[in-house]
């Protein structure tokens, strides 16, 4: 009797004791699940935030009505721009005070956008004013005005800025 006990006890004793180890087995499957789950949710999440961007764009600046004013600089300009404004219609649409990497970023090509807006179609004006600094000449303040036609569908416009006697300012149409 004593030995059917003492066999009753050790195998009631070794399930116990395989009990935690597949208890553990359980956990480390759902916490695997469970990261697996937030991986997709992370994956989703960003998927439906790009797509409201697009949305948000496609609602904020229709392509009916939607201007983008872009600005770029010569690569053989040596002006030093300090600061741009853009006025569309005589209102003021856009400023941007330069920093030493956006000059350079500009200089090696880049384009920056720095404006983007709804305008109906017909005549357009927009005005550019640029102040900066001519190599080793003293500072310089240009303002040039430009003229355009708005048609259905977007328009994309170009400032560029060029060393010229003539102009410093020139404009694109796209």
């Amino acid at each position: 009797m004593i030995t059917l006990l003492r066999g009753f006890i050790l195998s009631i004793a070794m399930l116990m004791l395989s009990f935690p180890a597949s208890a553990a087995e359980v956990a480390k499957e759902q916490i695997k699940s469970l990261d697996e789950q937030v991986q997709e949710i992370k994956a989703e999440t960003l998927s439906i935030g790009a797509e409201m961007r697009l949305l948000e764009e496609k609602l904020l600046y229709p392509s009916s009505t939607q201007v983008a004013v872009f600005v770029s600089l010569d690569k053989s300009a040596t002006l030093r721009l300090d600061s741009i404004e853009i006025r569309l219609d005589g209102k003021t649409a856009a400023q941007h005070l330069y920093t030493l990497r956006e000059l350079e970023a500009l200089k090696n090509g880049g384009t920056q956008r720095i404006y983007t807006g709804n305008i109906q179609s017909g005549e357009h004006s927009l005005q550019v004013l640029v102040t900066g600094k001519a190599l080793g000449g003293p500072g310089l303040s240009k303002t040039e005005r430009f003229e355009f036609t708005k048609d259905v569908g977007p328009k994309i416009l170009e400032v560029r800025l060029v060393d010229s006697d003539s102009h410093i300012i020139t404009f694109r149409d796209w």
